[in-house]
């Protein structure tokens, strides 16, 4: 199994009950895949880079996990349709 991290930015809009669900959607997303979640980084609200749709701040949420290589196309798959979230990245950390 591979290490990787899973920054997601978060609508800013939503309520803290929302949010947090979305957070929990996603570590639910990784398990349900094969994954197993680490420790997850609340960055909070941040002003973005530029606008996206028509929103200038949102919420960093980085997530830590193991998976196999194998699962990253299919939770990317499912983060590309989820409510509320903005943009995700998914990268593979280095073993050093």
């Amino acid at each position: 199994m591979n290490k990787y991290e899973l920054a997601v930015v978060v609508n800013a809009q939503i309520d803290d009950e929302a949010r947090a669900a979305v957070v929990e959607n996603c570590k639910n997303l990784i398990t349900r895949f094969g994954g197993v979640v680490g420790d997850v980084d609340d960055w909070g609200k941040k002003k973005l880079a530029y606008e996206i749709q028509k929103m200038d701040e949102a919420y960093y949420y980085f997530i830590r996990f193991e998976a196999e290589g194998t699962a990253i196309a299919d939770i990317e798959g499912r983060m590309r349709i989820m409510d509320n979230v903005i943009r995700y990245l998914c990268v593979k950390q280095d073993e050093a």
